[in-house]
């Protein structure tokens, strides 16, 4: 199968010159791809049925619905998505004032293992392309109807793990040809894969940076993120800094809270002292309780005095609204639930 979804306009110009097309002929089928963000070749109207036909039968990039879930609190729709071969991946729809949001999954499983999350059961099957990432966002409109102003790479799978796919995603969605999403528009999270934090920041792109950091200590932050036992808070910061100093661009540092295990005062205190002096905003998410672990979310009032906390020591923090969570909310949780179905 050729992934044409997955080319640049260059490479796609490249492509189809040697299948004997004019360098026109890839304008109209990026623009189909990435404009109209089409499902079917046979929509793509004004190109030759001759060149349709080849398209067809090299294979084409689409996902399909499986299933949905639709918050009845805030019209939050979590879809399964099920790809060519079969395997299923999460995507999240979410209405805001601002505009809409869409949560990708950037892997189908992950094996990142972080011990409060849905998405690392079962271990890692395999990346997703770059036209996989696209399809998520462009699945969504053509469901809805409706555009989409913010993306964030914040679903199943480590991104980061998925490097080159992942680049080029955000270049392509973002690509003045196509669909064109501000790059600002993009968040993109990790849990710390240092190495990549570093090359990530020399790709001269704009998107927002996230580090998902949920403690602030090696050792308690080892209890729930096994990446941690590879690269400690030193240098992951460290690579966060770098970050910053070459893009420009603020951290931000999601914080899970999990009662009982990271939210007390002591807990937000010691974050703020790590933190000191960086620019940075901290992102506090109440976890979403999983069947699989035994965690549960802080109460509003721990949350609440966490966020002061923060802010006594000059360290700004929002908590993250609670959307969908009428439905299954954790990454990974409706594609368990129906691989077990």
């Amino acid at each position: 199968m050729v992934d044409l979804k997955s080319m640049y306009i260059e490479e796609l110009t490249d492509y189809l010159k040697h299948m004997g097309q004019p360098a026109f002929r890839a304008k109209q089928l990026f623009s189909w791809m990435h404009e109209k963000y089409v499902a079917s070749v046979d929509e793509m109207t004004n190109l030759p049925k001759g060149l349709r036909a080849q398209i067809n039968e090299q294979g084409f990039t689409v996902i399909e619905e499986e299933t949905r879930q639709t918050s009845k609190k805030d019209d939050t729709i979590k879809f399964l998505f099920r790809l060519q071969d079969g395997q299923m991946i999460e995507t999240v729809f979410m209405r805001y004032s601002y505009g809409n949001s869409v949560c990708i999954s950037s892997q189908a499983g992950c094996r990142m293992g972080c011990s409060f999350c849905a998405s690392t059961i079962g271990g890692l099957v395999r990346n997703l392309t770059a036209s996989e990432m696209l399809e998520q966002v462009y699945a969504c409109m053509r469901i809805t109807g409706e555009r989409v102003s913010n993306v964030v790479v914040m679903g199943t799978g480590e991104p980061l793990d998925n490097y080159d796919n992942l680049v080029r995603f955000v270049r392509l969605v973002s690509c003045e040809h196509g669909y064109h999403l501000s790059q600002r528009n993009i968040t993109v999270s990790s849990c710390g894969i240092v190495p990549r934090i570093y090359d990530l920041a020399k790709e001269n792109l704009t998107i927002t940076f996230a580090l998902s950091l949920h403690a602030p200590s090696d050792e308690e932050r080892k209890a729930l993120m096994p990446i941690a036992h590879q690269y400690d808070l030193q240098e992951t910061l460290a690579a966060c800094k770098a970050y910053f100093e070459q893009t420009g661009r603020r951290i931000t540092f999601e914080y899970s809270l999990v009662k009982g295990k990271n939210d007390t005062i002591d807990h937000a205190n010691r974050l703020a002292n790590l933190l000191k002096g960086m620019n940075c905003h901290v992102n506090l998410i109440p976890v979403n309780p999983i069947e699989e672990r035994e965690y549960e979310k802080s109460d509003e009032d721990s949350i609440q005095k966490f966020k002061l906390a923060l802010e006594k020591k000059s360290i700004n923090g929002t908590i993250r609204r609670s959307v969908g969570s009428d439905i299954d909310a954790a990454c990974g949780q409706l594609r368990r639930k129906y691989a077990h179905k």
